[in-house]
């Protein structure tokens, strides 16, 4: 029977984490992936700024996703935007694993990893004004109302999240639970230095690939909610 840990709390880190760390299946080819792909595409979490242009070799927009799951939508993105970097934030091995055959596979020079906690990233690790995008897609929902003080998207995070951003930077959530949308709604629409770009609910964007679960839940009747804010001026 699977377990569930919660995970141990970092030195001076007090927020309450979103996410468990589970005893999940990780297949060979992943792990053979973290074992020989990791120092070369990952970097280590730790207390110190990063210089995106040593990080990636280059001078360009710099996206952070956070919790890329197995990475489909991130190696589709990245694809698609060649000119952009993509800094992705994962906790779990498998998730990891499969990003980092993606790399290789689809020879993405653009993407690098951090196997963190994504608050303790954006806190130490990025500088204010430096982002041109964070991607925040299907966290996790908590469903439960005696869980939702799990939830990411709360209003110190979104303030830390807008203060790495550049102005006219973005931030864009998706979800596929409304009333995670709605609470999202509510955070985004409550942080002073964003704006939202939509009345409401954004389309779609053409960038974000629709995933293949996605489309089932849609095809089911299920709803999805994107929401688009940029950092203000």
């Amino acid at each position: 029977m699977e377990t569930e840990q919660a995970a141990k709390p970092h030195p001076g880190g007090s927020h309450i984490r979103s996410f468990v760390h589970r005893r999940s299946h990780i297949t060979p080819g992943q792990q053979e992936a973290l074992e020989r792909l990791l120092p070369k595409w990952a970097l280590p979490y730790q207390p110190a700024l990063l210089d995106f242009g040593q990080v990636f070799g280059r001078t360009a927009p710099t996206v952070l996703e956070i919790g890329f799951g197995m990475g489909e939508t991130t190696e589709k993105i990245a694809l698609a935007r060649p000119g952009d970097n993509f800094l992705g934030i994962e906790v779990f091995n498998a998730g990891v694993g499969a990003m980092l055959r993606r790399i290789e596979a689809s020879e993405l020079p653009n993407v690098r990893i951090i196997q963190h906690d994504a608050v303790e990233v954006a806190r130490d690790m990025i500088a204010p004004d430096s982002l041109a995008g964070v991607h925040i897609y299907f966290p996790d929902p908590w469903p439960k109302s005696r869980h939702h003080k799990r939830r990411l998207i709360q209003p110190p995070f979104i303030q830390l999240l807008a203060s790495r951003i550049k102005p006219g930077g973005y931030i864009h959530c998706a979800t596929d639970w409304q009333n995670y949308a709605e609470q999202m709604l509510a955070v985004l629409s409550g942080e002073p230095s964003l704006a939202n770009t939509c009345e409401g609910y954004a389309p779609r964007p053409d960038f974000r690939p629709q995933t293949k679960f996605e489309t089932r839940g849609l095809r089911l009747g299920h709803g999805v909610w994107d929401l688009i804010f940029t950092r203000k001026a």
